[in-house]
This record gives C-alpha cells, sequence and structure tokens, in this order.
C-alpha cells in the first residue's frame, strides 16, 4: 500500500473539510499558532484518526455498494485488501482515542461520542445510512453541531479553563448544520443505481433528485441569508460581503448542474464541498 491509496482511502475532501473546520475554530475562538501549536496539532491528530476512521469503516462495509456507485475507491478497485482496511480503521481509531484522551476529557468526550455515532451510521444492524431522514440527522448532528460546539469547548476549556463560546460561532454553527443537511442529501445524488440496487432508502430516491437538490439549496441559502444578516447587526461588513460573493456563486452552481449527466451532478458535489471550505475560511474575517 503507498500513500496515494492510503490518500484515497481517508476520502480527502472530509479530512479538508475537518482540518478547515478545526484551524478556524481554533482561531476564532481566540487560540494562538505559536503558543497553542501542541493543542492545536494534537486535536488535528485525533480528529483526523477520527476522521479515517469512520470513513475506511464505511468503505470496509460497503464493498459491494462502492463498486457499483465508486468503483475508484481503493477497496472496491482492489487497490487496497480489506484486511489491511480494517487495520487502518483500528490504528486510526486508536490514535483518535489516545490523542483525545491525553489533550483533554471535552475532547475525549466529543471524539467518543462521533466515533460511536460513525459506527451506528455504517454497521449492520443500525446502519443509519439505510435511512435518509437518520443518516441526515446524524451527519447534521456530527459535522453541524458536534465538531463546532464541541471543539469550541475543547479550546475554551484548553486555553482559559472556561467553556466560553465566541457569538461567531453560533451564526457558523447553524450554517455548517444547514451545509450538512444538504451533504447528507447531495452525496446520494450520484449513488442512485446503488441504493437502488441495495435497496437504501436515500432521500433522491424517495421523492427526486430534483426536490434533494432544491431542498438542499434552499437550506444553504436560507443559512446564507440568515449569516449574512448577522454579520450586517454584528458590523462585519467583510464577513457579509464575503457571504454574499459565496451565496451568488452558490446558487449559480446549483443552477448549472444537470441532473440527468452523472458527471456534472459528481462535479457539483466535488465543488459543492469547496463552498464548505470557503464559507468556514470566511468567518476568519471577523478576527481582522
Amino acid at each position: 500500500m503507498n500513500l496515494h491509496t492510503l490518500w484515497k482511502f481517508s476520502r480527502p475532501h472530509t479530512i479538508i473539510g475537518s482540518t478547515v473546520s478545526i484551524v478556524v475554530l481554533f482561531l476564532l475562538q481566540g487560540g494562538s499558532p505559536t503558543d497553542h501549536y501542541i493543542i492545536l496539532l494534537t486535536t488535528l491528530v485525533s480528529a483526523l484518526g477520527c476522521n479515517v476512521c469512520i470513513t475506511g469503516l464505511n468503505q470496509v462495509i460497503d464493498v459491494e455498494l462502492d463498486k457499483i456507485n465508486k468503483p475508484e475507491l481503493p477497496i472496491a478497485s482492489g487497490e487496497l485488501s480489506i484486511a489491511t482496511a480494517k487495520k487502518i480503521v483500528i490504528v486510526s481509531g486508536i490514535i483518535a482515542v489516545g490523542a483525545a484522551a491525553f489533550l483533554h476529557w471535552v475532547l475525549l468526550l466529543l471524539i467518543v461520542v462521533i466515533l460511536i455515532l460513525g459506527i451506528a451510521y455504517s454497521v449492520p444492524p443500525i446502519q443509519l445510512k439505510q435511512h435518509h431522514l437518520p443518516a441526515a440527522l446524524a451527519i447534521t448532528i456530527v459535522r453541524g453541531v458536534l465538531v463546532n460546539i464541541g471543539m469550541a469547548l475543547h479550546f475554551s476549556g484548553m486555553f482559559n479553563g472556561s467553556f466560553t463560546i465566541q457569538p461567531v460561532i453560533y451564526p457558523l454553527t447553524i450554517f455548517i448544520s444547514a451545509f450538512s443537511l444538504a451533504i447528507a442529501w447531495y452525496k446520494d445524488l450520484p449513488d442512485r443505481a446503488g441504493d437502488a440496487h441495495f435497496g437504501f432508502r436515500t432521500f433522491p430516491l424517495l421523492y427526486s433528485p430534483k426536490t434533494a437538490l432544491y431542498l438542499g439549496a434552499a437550506f444553504v441559502m436560507a443559512a446564507y441569508g440568515w449569516c449574512i444578516y448577522w454579520s450586517y447587526k454584528a458590523s462585519e461588513s467583510l464577513l457579509m460581503y464575503s457571504l454574499i460573493v459565496l451565496g451568488v456563486a452558490f446558487l449559480l452552481h446549483v443552477k448549472n448542474v444537470r441532473l440527468n449527466e452523472q458527471a456534472s451532478i459528481k462535479r457539483f458535489y466535488k465543488l459543492f464541498w469547496v463552498f464548505f471550505f470557503a464559507t468556514y475560511i470566511s468567518f476568519l474575517l471577523v478576527l481582522i
């Protein structure tokens, strides 16, 4: 197994998303890269270990499904054996829990809860991903609420021993929660063939791809609108203008997707994560 295979197995867009979110939350909570770098690095090790554990477990469970939906993934393509993948998942989980336990009890609790939800999401008989509502709730709770509020509490506890959340974290949490809900629906848009074959009751299959696309867009635009309003009331003009630009760009992105073309849907989903990264980063403008 080479590094490229491991990188693909880790699902790079989720690794980048987790890294961006943690660094942004660290800075918004008043973290100093020079004074608190051990806290930041150890938190990243724990969070990324958790990320690899959950996404890797999902691939171990979904080999036959991925052969239809994502044949390019390492296990589905035969590039990585299931035995090796299981070892990576176990080691990643141990690293995640160990690093969290070393650093702070809030981080440990957060990582354990996320791991439990990740296991429930992928592993039968619970396998939340089979049903669109539990799957969407799990993704939204983890990426929207637990990561933002939980990491903010963790950093606050590490920096000054209190549990004070900076006001900007709340609109960010609302936005990312709406974004995560849309992710839960959008990730199933290119996967309809395999999901239908295995009887998964995903949102695009139960209703329609168009309904999933536009309802997800409505939630995201409502979140952009709320955050623009918050930034206006808080006199954060740089943040406000950046969110307006991102919101308009997102609307154009939705308008250009062609739901009858698999390649267009996959491009849409990949670029959707870029909006996720960009919106997180834009909240750093409140520090200027």
